[in-house]
């Protein structure tokens, strides 16, 4: 990824491997191929991969074996970036990009639910992908009083994290409802489905640190790439 946005390289594999450990496509126990076979398959360097399989050390989801190699070892609850983003490839995981449409500061929509303490909000439009395949639009309204002011330079391609580095907000817990909308008229022409289109759509209530209403979003889910998947243990 060039852009100055997206997450370092080693954690946006270490993210990919996550979901792939979570949709089941990495099986606990599994042996992952040699670093420099599974660096080159990766298109990364052994350096850059090595970093990333160091995050999943840490979160207990691989065990090195000294000369047998690296094993999966799978696990729930881990704490990871894109642990609130349930979309995946209709074939499970797939590593979440996002491309920002469009950031502006407006009165709250009154079709929206309620939540924060502004009678305004940064509403945020993006693209996302799931391995560079277009499969979600994205709107999100950040209630005003946690920043005054909020431009598309400001933003990292996970919002959550740019939430809790820069503007001391951790989203503790979320709410989806999920429901059929129309795809909006600002669809980009990359996008899978034409503006009017019906599809899936997910609406979200986040919640901060203190049980408050911090966020509202609507994602627009092209259901021939991807599907929504909440999975319970």
């Amino acid at each position: 990824m060039t852009d100055r946005h997206a997450l370092p390289l080693y954690l946006q594999i270490s993210e990919m491997l996550i979901r792939e450990i979570n949709a089941g496509r990495l099986a606990d126990g599994e042996r992952l191929p040699p670093e420099r076979d599974y660096a080159a398959r990766l298109g990364i360097s052994v350096g850059t991969l090595r970093k990333a399989l160091e995050q999943l050390v840490e979160k207990g989801l691989l065990e090195r074996v000294q000369g047998s190699g690296n094993y999966i070892r799978a696990q729930a609850d881990v704490q990871a970036v894109y642990a609130f983003f349930r979309v995946e490839l209709l074939e499970g995981g797939g590593l979440p990009t996002a491309q920002v449409l469009d950031v502006a500061t407006l009165e709250k929509p009154a079709d929206l639910p309620p939540f924060g303490t502004s009678d305004r909000a940064h509403r945020i439009r993006r693209l996302r992908r799931l391995n560079k395949v277009p499969a979600i639009l994205e709107e999100v309204w950040l209630d005003a009083s946690y920043v005054r002011r909020l431009s598309r330079e400001d933003l990292s391609e996970s919002l959550y994290l740019y939430y809790r580095e820069k503007l001391g907000l951790t989203i503790h817990r979320v709410e989806d409802r999920m429901g059929v909308a129309p795809v909006p008229d600002w669809a980009p022409q990359v996008y899978g489905l034409a503006p009017g289109t019906p599809t899936l759509c997910a609406t979200r209530i986040s919640f901060d640190h203190e049980g408050r209403r911090a966020e509202v979003s609507r994602g627009w889910i092209d259901t021939s790439v991807a599907t929504y998947v909440a999975r319970l243990k």
